[in-house]
């Protein structure tokens, strides 16, 4: 049968990159893969065939002989000659990701290889005033840590764990499939490369236990709801004495009774008293770091912002902090006295404001009154 154009069986373009060929190649290669396919001769067939063009195409020098002369460039008719090179397929396990167990170049890691713990997730709450300045926090953990009596190997005290007769200690098997070498975990030991006969009573053969640990955790400045704070090697031990996981933590800030935060900057709702925004003057505010004076320029408008420089969150991983923002309302004062009542309707007439004075001359009430007398 005469063998089709690579091109053609990988579905691309003449002038397809590197990128396309192996996005095209590892579709087809998952979907005609025969562990998922078993016993259908023709997905084994496609699979031989796609991953024979892009061994072609994939390999520059090949590549331009087979565009020269077709079929014939690469190989006596059709073939290759002394046999299939596999050396296109050095980078499997950068192509499939680990899936169907390919390992570069066919062969297995050695046997008991440390894996790294898992990483753990802790969720924390902390004080709007302590994400402002940071904090030094004490936190309590659990994960998992090596097992002290076995020292992590997961055989009781004064045995060791032996060699995998099934694949020499090497934690892998080697498989044939067609023309191509893989490797895949070995089912005997699970890919660790040896078989503990007689498991640690304390840990049930699993190398590591779940214990308690209070870590001292140091929250910078600035950090707000949703930041992670890593910390290396603090997660859960790894099995056969690989390394820690890491420790994230997650911070939630909560809301504060005074003040909003607006990025680095944390904002103040300011009621000042109608003469001090006329005439202006000096007010006491509060901030996060204790009272402090407040300068207000005379005329100031209601919904102005006035700053105080400094006052603000600390900006993380920059230095310095922001601002306190005073956002400017007029204070109404809800029961005034009788003598401050007689002052706004003397101002009041001396600028011409309505106002709600239920007889006189001047009033709202008594405009409408002669309007409709």
């Amino acid at each position: 049968m005469a063998k089709r154009d690579y091109y053609e069986v990988l579905g691309v373009s003449r002038d397809a990159d590197d990128s396309a060929l192996k996005s095209a190649y590892r579709k087809l290669a998952l979907q005609h893969h025969p562990d998922r396919n078993p016993n259908n001769p023709d997905a084994d067939e496609r699979f031989k065939e796609a991953s024979e063009a892009y061994a072609v195409l994939s390999d520059s020098e090949k590549r331009a002989r087979y565009d020269q002369f077709g079929h014939a460039g690469v190989g006596s008719g059709g073939g290759f000659p002394g046999g299939f090179d596999g050396s296109a397929f050095m980078d499997l396990s950068e192509l499939f990701g680990g899936l169907f167990g390919f390992a570069a170049g066919g062969g297995g890691q050695a046997g008991g290889h440390a894996t790294a713990g898992s990483d753990v997730v802790y969720r924390m709450e902390i004080a709007f005033r302590d994400a402002a300045f940071g904090v030094q926090a004490p936190i309590a953990i659990s994960r998992l840590e090596r097992c002290d009596p076995c020292g992590g190997s997961g055989a009781e005290p004064g045995t060791r764990p032996k060699t995998c007769p099934a694949c020499g200690g090497r934690g892998r098997q080697r498989v044939s499939q067609g023309f191509l070498v893989m490797s895949r975990t070995c089912g005997r030991c699970g890919g660790d490369g040896s078989i503990i006969e007689k498991p640690c009573k304390a840990c049930a053969g699993e190398g590591r236990q779940r214990r308690k640990k209070e870590l001292s955790l140091k929250i910078p400045a600035g950090v707000e709801s949703g930041s992670r704070l890593r910390l290396t090697g603090e997660g859960d031990a790894g099995p056969n004495g690989g390394p820690a996981g890491d420790l994230y933590v997650v911070l939630t800030v909560t809301e504060d009774d005074v003040f909003t935060r607006e990025g680095d900057d944390v904002v103040l709702r300011l009621e000042l008293p109608f003469p001090t925004l006329v005439l202006g003057g000096e007010v006491e505010v509060p901030t996060l770091g204790g009272p402090r004076k407040m300068t207000v320029p005379p005329a100031t408008r209601v919904h102005s912002e006035l700053r105080l420089r400094g006052e603000g969150m600390g900006r993380l991983q920059r230095g310095g902090r922001g601002d306190l923002v005073a956002r400017v309302d007029v204070h109404v004062p809800p029961s005034p006295s009788k003598e401050e009542k007689e002052l706004l309707r003397k101002y009041a007439e001396l600028t011409g404001a309505p106002v709600g004075r239920v007889k006189g001359k001047g009033s709202v009430l008594g405009k409408a009154r002669k309007i409709f007398s």
